[in-house]
């Protein structure tokens, strides 16, 4: 066999593997941070979290309290296996929540939100504040499905809604819309 024939196979071999390799799937979930555990929003996180694992995703956070914390504890309760990622504000990986399993020292303060969302296939939105507005707009911005639960209204100056943002009440069927939408978008 000519060589140049040779390295076109290898070539076109790797790009098949490349192609066929199973990579899992990373969600964010972003919410605030002041929020306490009997909060429902917590609660919420926490059920997120859980649900996270059980489709055997990646769940990536800033790494820290409140909505953090919640979603990490509940893919962790779900399995101590779970690949929690928090990308944290300073330089200090001790400042992960307990279960965050991969901490990520950034040293960017909230620019690591862009971290956070960039990281993953799809976000999931618990609650409002302003970080988690920035995670969403740069979600949106990005082209990336948003599943919001009791969070920010979000619509253009004329009252419209961006596509790509969703509604949903229940944390478990967040999950499970928020995979779905982007299976479709995957498809597309």
């Amino acid at each position: 066999m000519p060589a140049s024939r040779h390295v076109g196979s290898v070539a076109k071999h790797r790009l098949l593997a490349q192609e066929t390799q199973v990579r899992r799937l990373v969600i964010a979930v972003v919410g605030p941070s002041d929020i306490s555990e009997g909060d429902s929003l917590f609660e919420h996180a926490v059920v997120v979290g859980r649900a996270v694992a059980q489709h055997g995703a990646i769940l990536s956070c800033g790494g820290l309290g409140g909505v953090m914390a919640a979603a990490a504890r509940g893919a962790r309760q779900f399995s101590s296996q779970a690949d929690v990622v928090g990308f944290l504000p300073g330089s200090d990986a001790n400042e992960a929540d307990e279960n965050v399993s991969i901490p990520i020292p950034t040293e960017m303060g909230e620019m690591r939100n862009w971290l956070v969302v960039r990281s993953a296939h799809g976000v999931i939105s618990i609650g409002g504040s302003w970080g988690t507005l920035s995670e969403v707009a740069l979600a949106v911005r990005h082209g990336l499905p948003v599943v919001s639960i009791n969070g920010w209204a979000v619509s253009t100056y004329d009252g419209i809604s961006p596509p790509g943002v969703h509604e949903e009440s229940n944390p478990a069927n967040a999950v499970s819309l928020l995979c779905a939408l982007v299976a479709r978008s995957a498809a597309e």
